[in-house]
């Protein structure tokens, strides 16, 4: 099938390069010229695991290739994907602008039938704007789908490729035949197409996110008052996990939820419901509890050292929102290291890949090192933010030879408090008292 893709953010350029793995020849539309020409020469723009050998076969392949012209891509495309920023307004409502000021320019250059598919994350109604927005001025027939991405950053090709569960909403034959169609390929074992109307299927992606964040604030709620009544949150979460109903995943306590979607999502599907005169009071508690969580280290690093944070020099492990990914927005590392900063002390950080984003967002405000222990040298204490694989098994006898004390305050839980205890370190976690 001949796809288009507008927008070559993170989605766009897996949705495209993915669907080019599977035969389709796929054209991706981006305005930034300098970005275009070198994706053209094969360079990928993000980090992601795996994208890179698929993005260089399928180019090389010729079934990916990459163009500024909005023309160009409506008349290669009977599929065409909007894969456009929604950025978090003011208000905390999902930013329309760049969505529906293509929309209105599709609208004048359609010449003949198209299937426009909302991949982005909208609010509710976004696909009668957008359809709304085309009519304007379009001289053809044309459809518009909602079709939510769930993919996670760090699994985001295994995501696509072996879907759990397409959410396909449209009103329209004619684009149902076609989408299922195109995913086909990837449903071959089973998982469902699931066909529901427009509104639905944009609902379904915020009701998604709002609840695993829930999930994961809850947990964390629990891990707190784990602290304050002795109780150990690893054995709790284990406790509550086998039961069928509940789950394993998304149980695991830590320093909040952070990232392109979680922050972003929540908080618009409590503001469209504000708009709707409908109260999110689950949401507000979701939103409050994860932005006091991010900085839930520094309790225990004052009780440890003490308010005043002058001269002491912390190496901060983990700046990504998660591991596998180089994405730093809504990261807890970020507060983590403003707090810290705030209270007087100075800080080293290191992360597998998201180190040149935070440098450009902070500058010379921290210090940077080029490996794990070369962000430990001389420090009073480690920070772990994010639960990169390579933090999970240190050398711990080599961090004391380099730190100046053995302490160490774990945002993931990352280490067992018994182990650290016999290592001598004095270890400090979510939800499982201190390992002194």
């Amino acid at each position: 099938m001949r796809i288009s893709v507008i927008g070559t953010g993170y989605v766009g350029l897996v949705t495209g390069t993915c669907l080019a793995e599977t035969g389709n020849e796929v054209v991706c539309v981006d305005i930034d010229a300098d970005k275009v020409k070198r994706m053209q020469a094969g360079e990928v723009p993000i980090y992601e695991p795996h994208l890179d050998v698929l993005f260089e076969r399928n180019i090389n392949a010729g079934r990916l290739t990459f163009t500024t012209s909005l023309q160009e891509g409506l008349e290669h495309g009977e599929i065409v994907f909007l894969a456009l920023p929604t950025p978090e307004d003011e208000d905390g409502s999902a930013d329309l602008k760049y969505v529906l000021g293509v929309a209105e320019d599709i609208g004048k250059l359609l010449t003949e039938y198209r299937v426009i598919v909302d991949k982005s994350t909208v609010p509710v109604g976004t696909s009668e704007k957008v359809r709304e927005a085309i009519a304007q001025n379009a001289q053809c027939d044309f459809d518009v789908v909602s079709n939510p991405e769930f993919l996670r950053e760090g699994f985001a090709v295994d995501d696509f490729l072996k879907p759990e569960r397409i959410v396909v909403g449209a009103s329209s034959e004619r684009a149902i035949k076609l989408m299922e169609k195109l995913y086909k390929p990837f449903v071959r074992s089973g998982n469902p197409v699931i066909i529901m109307d427009e509104k639905s299927a944009e609902l379904t992606k915020y009701a998604a996110n709002a609840f695993l964040a829930t999930k994961i604030t809850f947990m964390n709620e629990i891990a707190n008052f784990c602290e304050e009544v002795g109780a150990n949150v690893d054995k709790v979460r284990i406790g509550i996990g086998t039961d069928s109903r509940i789950g394993k995943r998304f149980l695991f306590p830590g320093i909040g939820y952070g990232g392109s979607c979680f922050p972003k999502d929540v908080k618009a599907l409590h503001k469209s419901g504000k708009d709707s005169g409908y109260a999110f009071q689950i949401l507000d508690a979701v939103m409050r509890v994860n932005q006091r969580q991010k900085t839930a280290l520094m309790p225990k690093i004052h009780s440890h050292f003490g308010k005043d944070l002058k001269g002491k020099h912390f190496g901060l492990w983990g700046l990504a929102f998660k591991p596998e990914t180089d994405d730093i927005r809504e990261a807890p590392s970020l507060y983590m290291i403003e707090a810290l900063l705030e209270a007087g002390a100075t800080v080293t950080a290191f992360d597998p890949e998201a180190m040149d984003n935070v440098r450009r967002k902070l500058g010379d405000a921290i210090r940077f090192a080029d490996s794990m222990y070369g962000a430990v040298e001389g420090v009073d204490a480690v920070v772990i933010c994010t639960e990169w694989g390579v933090f999970r098994n240190p050398n711990f006898n080599k961090m004391k030879t380099l730190m100046k004390a053995p302490v160490i305050f774990d945002g993931r839980n990352l280490y067992d408090v018994q182990e650290m205890q016999e290592e001598g370190f004095h270890y400090a976690s979510i939800g499982r008292g201190h390992g002194d």
